[in-house]
This record gives C-alpha cells, structure tokens and sequence, in this order.
C-alpha cells in the first residue's frame, strides 16, 4: 500500500511541477515603436525621413497636377480633336499616369529604405539594453507589444518608458558583453 501511495504522490508532485515553474516566470513588454518615436536619436531620424519624404511628395503633387492639367486639356478638346490625335493624347495620358505610378511605388520603397537604414542602429542598441534589463532583472520572456499580439497590458508589466529612459541616457552604445542574470 505505502508504494501505490509514493507513486501517486510522485504523480500528483509531477502534474503540479509545470503550475509552479509557471508562477516563476517574469514577463513584461516592450513598445519598440514608441519607444523609436520617444528617444532623441528616433526623432532625429523620423525628423529626416519626413524631410526625405515631404521632398519626394512635392515630386509626385506637381506629377500629379501635371497629370490633371492634361486630363481637363483632353476633356475640353475631345469634340474638337480627330479620333487620331485623341487617341495619341490619351497614350500619353495613360503613360504620364503610369509613370505616376511607377514613381510613387519607387518612393515607397526608397521611404522604406530610408526608414531602415536610419533606426537600425537604434533599434539594435534598444534590443541591447532590453536583453540586459531581461538578464539582470531575471525576465523570462520579453514580448514586442505589436509583434506579440498584446491587447493588453498592466502598466507595471511595460518596460517602455524604462527602455526610453535608459536609450536616452546613453546604454547600449557599446556592444560589451551581456550581464549575469540575478541570483535568486
């Protein structure tokens, strides 16, 4: 009797073991794009992405307005234009358009360029200090707030504003080796 009453002890032990290891776990989450649009570097460069970008746009509203003008120009002379030269007229509308198109998609994806090229170097010195607060403070797990689907979260449980704090004071610029977690 004293065996069959060890092994359901060891299994009621083993079914309990996973409950306790999970009350041990220490996660939080961070608002990496926030925290880019809250630290001096993030709004130095979001500062000139929208310098780059309010120059392509005044590129593409004067295509744009180009690309009107001959719109109306078309409209007015459609009753007075032979089929031939209307129809000359509107290959080159549809190719002015075309290239409209084919210079806006080439600004999005030099935007996107752009946008990469300026935060990511910040974005690795955030991921920096991040790792270290994680090892230090003995987290388990450390979710992107938009990458991990968090609907919601306790405030206490955010590590934003420390990451932005931290960013600011200048953490993270070398990339030394990572710190020992905590003994518990």
């Amino acid at each position: 009797m004293s065996t069959r009453f060890l092994a359901l002890t060891l299994l009621a032990a083993a079914g309990f073991a996973p409950v306790a290891k999970a009350q041990q776990m220490k996660i939080a989450v961070v608002d990496m794009q926030r925290a880019l649009n809250e630290t001096e570097d993030g709004r130095k460069a979001k500062a000139q992405l929208k310098k780059v970008f309010e120059e392509r746009q005044k590129t593409l509203d004067k295509q744009q307005n180009d690309l009107k003008a001959m719109k109306e120009s078309l409209e007015k002379q459609r009753d007075v234009l032979s089929r031939e030269v209307l129809a000359k007229k509107f290959e080159e509308y549809q190719k002015a358009f075309g290239e409209l198109q084919q210079t806006y998609m080439e600004f999005q994806r030099e935007l996107q360029s752009k946008e990469g090229e300026l935060t990511k170097e910040i974005i690795e010195r955030m991921q920096r200090i991040m790792r270290r607060v994680g090892q230090t403070d003995g987290y388990t797990l450390i979710v992107e707030r938009s990458e991990g689907g968090v609907i919601f979260v306790p405030t206490n449980y955010d590590l934003t504003d420390l990451l932005i704090q931290r960013y600011n004071a200048g953490e993270g610029r070398e990339a030394s080796p990572e710190p020992k977690p905590k003994a518990k």
